[in-house]
C-alpha cells in the first residue's frame, strides 16, 4: 500500500465513510428506518467490548464481528418485540438502543478496570471516535465495504428503490420485498459499524441520516438524491477531518454535515424556509390583486360604462383593509395599466375589467361547485371559495370550470369577460 501520511489516511476515511453512509443513509431515510442507524450504532458498543475482551486485540475486522453480532440481535429482538406485543416501532428502538447503550457501558467499564493500569486499549474512542488510531488495514477494510456496498446498491438499485417508495406493491408483483428491505438495513447495519471508530458510537447515526436528509431537500429524483448524500457525506469528511483543529474529528465531520443541512433548510430551491417565504408572499399578492380586482368587478356591476368608476371610500368598505394597504395596491395595479387612480376615484381600464371580469367569473364558478360538490354551506361558501380558488394548479381550474359551464343552469354565475384588444383586432381582421 501507498505510504500515507496519517492526516491523508484519516481525510480519506473520512471520505469514504461520508459518501458511502450518504448512499446508504438514503435509503433508511427513504424507508422511514433513520432510527435503525441510531439503535445499531448503539447496539454495538457491547458487541465491540466483548469482541475485545474475548481476543485481546483492538483489530478493526475483529472488533466489527462483535459489533455486528449485537447489533443483528438488537434488530431480532426489536421484530420480536413489534411483532408479539403492543408495542410501537419507535418505542421497540427506544427501548433497544438504551438497553445495549448501557449493556455496553458497564462492560466497557469493566474492560477497563481488569485491564493492565485501567487502560482498555483505547476503547473509549469507540464512544465519541478517534480517526487518529486508524491503521492502514482499517482504512482497506473501509475501502472495500464501501465498494461492496456501492456495488450491491448499484445491482440491486431497481429493486431497492420500489421496495424504498411502496414495499406493499412490490410485494404484490411477487417480489421478495421482505428479504429486500432485510438488505437495505444489512448494508445499513455493515457502514454503521465499520464508521464507529471513525465518528464513534453517539454521532455515526448523524452521517447515516444526515446527509440523505440534507440531499432530500434539494431533489425528488433517486439518481439525483443518491449522488447528492455521497457528495454531502465526502464534504463533511473531508472538511471535518481536516480543518476541524482543536476538536476531536469525529464531532467536527458531524457538524460540518450538520451546518450542510442547515444551510440547505435555508436556501433548498423548493422545500427551502426562504424558498416557502417566497412563495408565501407570492400567493397573498395574487390573492390580494384578484379580491381587489373582483370587489371592483362587482362594485361596478349595475354599471353600464366600459370603464366604471368606483370611489375609494365604497371599494375600502368592501374589502375592509386598511387605507395605506388599498392605496398601495392601487398605484400597483395603476402601474400595470389595470386602473387609473384620480382623487378618491378608481376608474377600471379596460383591460383592468377584463382582468376583474375572470378573477369574478372564478369566484363564482368555485362557489357553485363547493355549494353542489362539496357540501359547503351557502353562508360560508364565499370564504370557503377565497381559500381554495388561489391553491388548486390552473389545469384543474380550467376542467371544472369547463364542467360547471356545461350547465345551462349555471350560466348566470359567470359574468362575460369582455373580449381583449387582440381577440378585438381579430375579429375586425375576419370581417
Amino acid at each position: 500500500m501507498i505510504a500515507l501520511s496519517l492526516s491523508m489516511k484519516v481525510t480519506l476515511g473520512a471520505a469514504l465513510l461520508g459518501g458511502v453512509a450518504g448512499v446508504v443513509g438514503a435509503f433508511a431515510v427513504l424507508r422511514g428506518r433513520s432510527l435503525v442507524g441510531d439503535m445499531l450504532s448503539h447496539a454495538a458498543l457491547p458487541g465491540v467490548v466483548l469482541a475485545f475482551m474475548l481476543t485481546g486485540s483492538r483489530q478493526l475486522a475483529a472488533l466489527s464481528v462483535g459489533a455486528l453480532a449485537t447489533g443483528l440481535a438488537a434488530i431480532g429482538l426489536m421484530t420480536l418485540v413489534v411483532r408479539w406485543t403492543r408495542t410501537k416501532e419507535d418505542a421497540a428502538i427506544g427501548v433497544m438502543l438504551s438497553s445495549f447503550f448501557g449493556l455496553g457501558v458497564v462492560l466497557l467499564s469493566r474492560a477497563t478496570r481488569s485491564t493492565t493500569g485501567g487502560n482498555s486499549a483505547g476503547l473509549n474512542s469507540f464512544l465519541f471516535g478517534e480517526p487518529g488510531n486508524m491503521l492502514n488495514s482499517d482504512l482497506l477494510l473501509l475501502a472495500g465495504v464501501g465498494t461492496a456496498a456501492l456495488l450491491i446498491v448499484t445491482l440491486l438499485f431497481k429493486e431497492f428503490k420500489l421496495v424504498a417508495f411502496d414495499a406493499d406493491f412490490a410485494a404484490s408483483q411477487g417480489w421478495p420485498a421482505t428479504r429486500l428491505d432485510l438488505a437495505m438495513m444489512a448494508l445499513v447495519a455493515v457502514v454503521t459499524i465499520i464508521g464507529l471508530p471513525m465518528v464513534g458510537v453517539v454521532l455515526m447515526a448523524a452521517m447515516i441520516i444526515v446527509p440523505a436528509a440534507t440531499a432530500r431537500m434539494w431533489t425528488h429524483r433517486l439518481h439525483t438524491l443518491l449522488l447528492l448524500a455521497a457528495a454531502i457525506g465526502v464534504f463533511a469528511g473531508v472538511v471535518g477531518s481536516r480543518y476541524g483543529r482543536g476538536v476531536p474529528a469525529g464531532p467536527a465531520i458531524v457538524l460540518a454535515a450538520a451546518a450542510m443541512f442547515a444551510a440547505s433548510l435555508l436556501l433548498a430551491p423548493q422545500q427551502g424556509l426562504l424558498a416557502r417565504f417566497m412563495h408565501t408572499v407570492r400567493l397573498q399578492r395574487r390573492v390580494a390583486q384578484d379580491h381587489l380586482l373582483r370587489s371592483l368587478y362587482e362594485l361596478a356591476e349595475p354599471q353600464p360604462q366600459e370603464t366604471p368608476a368606483i370611489d375609494f371610500e365604497s371599494l375600502q368598505a368592501d374589502r375592509r383593509w386598511r387605507p395605506a394597504r388599498l392605496r398601495r395596491l392601487l398605484e400597483k395595479n395603476q402601474q400595470q395599466g389595470l386602473v387609473t387612480l384620480s382623487g378618491g376615484v378608481v376608474t377600471m381600464t379596460p383591460v383592468g375589467l377584463r382582468a376583474a371580469a375572470e378573477a369574478t367569473r372564478r369566484h363564482r364558478l368555485w362557489e357553485l361547485y363547493m355549494m353542489r360538490v362539496a357540501g359547503a354551506a351557502a353562508d360560508h361558501v364565499d370564504r370557503s371559495a377565497d381559500d381554495v380558488e388561489h391553491l388548486l394548479p390552473a389545469a384543474v381550474v380550467l376542467e371544472l370550470e369547463a364542467e360547471l359551464e356545461a350547465d345551462p343552469k349555471l350560466a348566470f354565475a359567470a359574468p362575460r369577460v369582455p373580449p381583449s384588444p387582440h381577440e378585438i383586432r381579430a375579429g375586425e381582421g375576419d370581417r
